[in-house]
């Protein structure tokens, strides 16, 4: 008997310490990031926040619920294909508990299915289409990073007027097409109306025949003439060399990081929405993100930094919220999930997965002694004050 109850003690043991080496197991992330391509810049910020907000996070332990987080990066170059097939072997050979996908939209889009394939949970940062919380979306994705029509209709609040006309031009992809379809439907309603949409190839230098189009849908409008700019990388502000100016046709667009804000000096008073700008938002995270990146890198965070603070953040208290890595117990903790971010509280909308949180509408002014034209704050638009469409498919 006595030999009998030591070696039940023994296996008890033994199953105590297999449950602690189970619990004890790497927390691994995978992800897939464009980090060669036209959106480099945005992905390298993107990591660089997400380091800090995991940083942040974890109280500097890099560890969740005293498993240590491994992030395994692997570069989708802007091709669907690859992004495709890096998020497979993430998922199928890395054995990750979660991905993140951090490149364009038409990368993201890709991996969509892969995620409901393996059954995992997949975070997007930071591309912006409204069709992957749209009729592209599944229940294994969410989405940190605003949507396509957060920035629509915050810009709709700034420029959305009485007898106002107004032209885009955009990328000839999802980031673009879903982009202004959001905005000519945020539009709707304010007095302002589209004469011109303007879709042009994304790696697009000359600009004059869509400026040549733009110009004749505008020129002989009444009242205010503005043309709409949404577009990530390049410089599609070289079509304002064209003098749109001559036809009494200003110039708008949204936020942008703080190289592209410079371009925004030749445009003085000019108005829009911004997701973030660093001295903007006033929290306690944002202020130690703002110390943090300054000490560190000698400049302050850029736009697409604080997206990846806010994935890292989202992260590690859905994990904390689950108990562990569990998909589904991952998804039943976030979905209507709120959680504090740079930008203020952010709250994943259970429809859709997608993050409701701030925007800000902004004037440009330009300070001889800044590197970059400054988005001062007109005022916060709040979560609650725009009215995002639930656009997953019934079912």
């Amino acid at each position: 008997m006595k030999r009998l109850a030591t070696l039940a003690v023994a296996a008890i043991a033994i199953g105590l310490t297999g449950v602690a080496l189970g619990q004890s197991k790497e927390i691994r992330i995978g992800l897939i990031a464009d980090k060669t391509g036209p959106l480099e810049a945005y992905v390298k910020q993107m990591q660089t926040g997400f380091a800090l907000g995991l940083e942040y996070a974890t109280g500097g332990k890099n560890e969740v619920l005293g498993r240590k987080i491994v992030v395994i990066d692997k570069d989708s170059q802007t091709k669907p294909d690859a992004a495709k097939s890096l998020l497979a072997a993430a998922y199928g050979d890395d054995k990750v508990d979660i991905a993140i996908a951090a490149g364009s939209s038409g990368t993201t889009l890709a991996m969509l299915p892969v995620a409901e394939e393996f059954k995992k949970v997949l975070l997007v940062e930071p591309a912006v289409a409204d069709s992957i919380t749209g009729d592209k979306w599944n229940r294994y994705v969410f989405r940190t990073g605003r949507n396509s029509s957060q920035d629509a209709i915050s810009n709709a609040v700034a420029l959305g007027k009485p007898n106002t006309s107004i032209a885009t031009l955009a990328q000839d992809y999802a980031f673009g097409r879903d982009g202004v379809a959001a905005f000519k439907e945020a539009l709707a309603g304010t007095g302002a109306t589209i004469v011109h949409e303007e879709y042009a190839p994304v790696q697009t230098s000359d600009f004059t025949a869509p400026a040549e189009r733009i110009f004749n849908a505008l020129k002989d409008k009444p009242g205010r003439k503005v043309l709409f700019i949404l577009w990530a990388g390049g410089n599609p502000f070289k079509i304002a060399d064209l003098k749109p100016e001559r036809y009494g046709i200003e110039i708008a667009t949204g936020g942008n990081i703080l190289s592209e804000l410079a371009k925004y000096k030749a445009f003085p008073g000019m108005e829009g929405a911004t997701y973030y700008y660093y001295d903007i938002p006033k929290n306690k995270i944002n202020q130690w993100l703002v110390t943090e990146h300054e000490k560190r890198f000698h400049q302050p965070p850029d736009f697409f930094t604080a997206g990846g603070m806010s994935a890292a953040i989202a992260l590690v208290d859905a994990i904390k919220k689950a108990g562990g890595t569990d998909t589904e117990k991952l998804i039943a903790a976030m979905e209507g999930m709120s959680f504090d971010t740079p930008k203020g509280k952010m709250t994943f909308r259970k429809e859709d997965h997608q993050a409701m949180q701030s925007m800000y509408h902004f004037k440009i002014k330009v300070d001889p002694k800044m590197e970059w034209a400054v988005p001062t704050l007109v005022r916060e638009i709040k979560p609650e004050e725009m009215k995002i469409p639930v656009r997953v498919p019934k079912t």
